[in-house]
């Protein structure tokens, strides 16, 4: 996985409520597991007209929030059903962060195992992260997740909280599979314990 240490970029303003996984990503995406591609399929149905070409008024069409890399949405952005495919197609459509006021439980866990921060602000946070967002390309954000600290663009601060754990993990760039790997040598070494004092256990006959 991808590690999150600083991201800056222009933030897209995405402004309503209860954007749900199926509007991030619609069903017909989810045949794939491949992660790869997902990003041009983000908010497909918000994004594009029904014969493929793009809606002027969305705002990742607009030129200044093309190349996005931190979203600002309403509250309790991702909830709906449980699809993985929803920060996968975030990530790889190039947005790194996302902020809000609520997120569904099992969306915000998921980003954290895919290498996209949820950030959670007050109502009053959000309305100002709005107000710099609106600015369009001048909207640039910077947010430190070591330092656990958003800087507008111009030069104000926002400080949130993180789990300690997540926020290593991300830092440090690992997923679940990641996570178990670090501890490869202490699992082989319990392995070759337990085939000594237990080999029927590897079919194997005791010596």
């Amino acid at each position: 996985m991808e590690k999150f240490t600083k991201v800056s970029g222009v933030a897209a303003p995405m402004r309503g409520i209860n954007i749900d996984t199926d509007k991030i990503i619609p069903k017909q995406y989810l045949k794939t597991i491949e992660r790869a591609g997902l990003g041009k399929h983000l908010f497909a149905e918000m994004r594009y007209n029904e014969d493929g070409s793009e809606k002027e008024d969305f705002v990742l069409n607009k030129p200044a929030y093309r190349n996005a890399q931190v979203l600002v949405a309403g509250d309790n952005f991702g909830c709906g059903s449980s699809r993985e495919h929803a920060p996968w197609a975030i990530k790889d459509f190039g947005i790194r962060c996302v902020i809000s006021t609520s997120f569904a439980d099992i969306f915000y866990n998921n980003c954290f195992k895919n290498g996209v921060l949820p950030i959670k602000v007050t109502p009053e946070q959000l309305e100002l992260l709005f107000d710099d967002a609106d600015r369009g390309a001048n909207a640039t954000l910077t947010v430190d997740l070591e330092k656990q600290k958003i800087t507008g663009p111009d030069g104000g601060t926002i400080n949130f909280e993180m789990d300690a754990f997540r926020k290593q993990c991300l830092l440090e760039g690992l997923d679940d599979i990641g996570l178990t790997l670090k501890r490869k040598d202490r699992i082989n070494s319990y392995e070759e314990k337990q085939k000594a004092g237990q080999p029927w256990l590897y079919g194997a006959a005791a010596e």
